[in-house]
């Protein structure tokens, strides 16, 4: 939509207004710029198109001023706007019907230059869960591909920080400085060293719960493909997946245990046609004949795990976290250890509760399940 030297700093104000002002969405956007052909020349339009559709008053015009102040606050946090059609815009995204006009983008930009695979899944993830999606994402981070994922806790969570070194793009549902759940700031300011956050939000803007499916169609259209964790029967993961296919994305579903709701909606993409993976060269043979080229793994050094807490006896939050971390399918203590995360005493004696409470089921090498 814009030449290959991108817009003018007045182009730029122009875009901004028309794109938050009320009632213009990204497609009615593109229908504007091409009716008219310029955000300028809409703008001046939209008063009159509003009145010979019939409505009594115009739309509420984003100023110039309150366009030129979001770019300067933007920029005082280092987040730049994005146009579509220009050098630095995401290839892939702009393929997508309701590519957003502006992004705007903080951290290393050249994130987006490379392959992307988007990896969603339960919040409410479990720990075999959320160490699969820790391995996938360190595997494809090491083949050279940016992981993208939408910062929520569980699989989200996970696929970002296996690939802080490799480079990881979360997309935002609010502003940059609305950050999602808040819990999450110190990841953004992880990953953006080495990767990217990515918004079509305004700042100042706190997400919405219809924010989220709008993020969901970014995570998708970013990507060449989506792995899905684990995703319950209703789950915005199951969104991005309806999404991804609507724009010809792969769609990836890893298999679940079917006594496990959290795999519901996973083990449901998979008889609807999904691929089946178990790991990364699953992904790989899949996505190489889209490439054009084979793909080669690199070694990547682990990164240090977080210092475990002190405290020797459970606390009720202790043990609900290890309890939202497992399922029917058994995982090892260790494993429930660097998840919740948490010292060995205080995992072993709260699972000592939940086993004397008839909750859990021990199993070999170490290895529980939750009844």
């Amino acid at each position: 939509m814009t030449g290959q030297q991108g817009l003018s700093d007045t182009e730029r104000l122009d875009w901004l207004r028309l794109i938050r002002t009320d009632r213009v969405g990204p497609r009615t956007f593109h229908d504007l710029i091409q009716h008219f052909g310029s955000a300028h020349a809409a703008l001046a339009a939209l008063p009159n198109l509003a009145r010979r559709g019939g409505s009594a008053s115009s739309p509420r015009i984003f100023t110039r001023e309150q366009a030129a102040a979001e770019l300067k606050a933007a920029r005082a946090r280092n987040i730049e706007y994005v146009a579509l059609g220009e050098p630095a815009y995401p290839l892939r995204l702009q393929m997508i019907d309701d590519a957003p006009p502006l992004v705007s983008v903080r951290g290393k930009p050249d994130v987006f230059t490379r392959p992307q695979i988007a990896i969603v899944g339960s919040r409410n993830a479990s720990a075999a869960g959320v160490k699969f999606a820790h391995r996938m994402a360190r595997d494809l981070g090491a083949a050279g591909f940016a992981v993208v994922s939408g910062l929520a806790r569980g699989i989200d969570a996970a696929a970002h920080r296996a690939t802080l070194q490799t480079g990881t793009i979360a997309v935002l549902a609010g502003g940059h400085d609305c950050i999602y759940p808040a819990e999450h700031v110190e990841l953004v300011e992880a990953l953006v060293v080495d990767g990217a956050a990515i918004s079509e939000m305004p700042l100042g803007w706190g997400p919405r719960a219809h924010d989220f499916p709008r993020r969901n169609r970014l995570i998708s259209g970013l990507s060449i493909g989506v792995i899905i964790v684990e995703a319950a029967r209703r789950s915005g993961s199951l969104i991005t997946a309806r999404l991804a296919g609507e724009q010809g994305r792969e769609v990836f579903a890893v298999p679940g245990s079917p006594l496990d709701p959290r795999c519901e909606g996973t083990n449901g993409l998979l008889k609807q046609g999904a691929i089946p993976v178990t790991e990364a060269s699953d992904v790989f043979a899949a996505i190489e004949p889209i490439l054009g080229r084979g793909i080669q793994v690199a070694e990547v050094r682990e990164p240090a795990q977080d210092v475990l807490q002190k405290n020797t006896e459970p606390r009720a939050d202790d043990r609900n976290r290890i309890v939202s971390l497992l399922g029917p399918t058994p995982v090892s203590i260790d494993d429930l250890v660097r998840l919740a995360p948490t010292t060995p005493a205080i995992a072993r004696a709260a699972l000592l509760e939940l086993e004397i409470a008839g909750r859990i089921e021990r199993h070999g090498a170490g290895l529980v399940s939750l009844l």
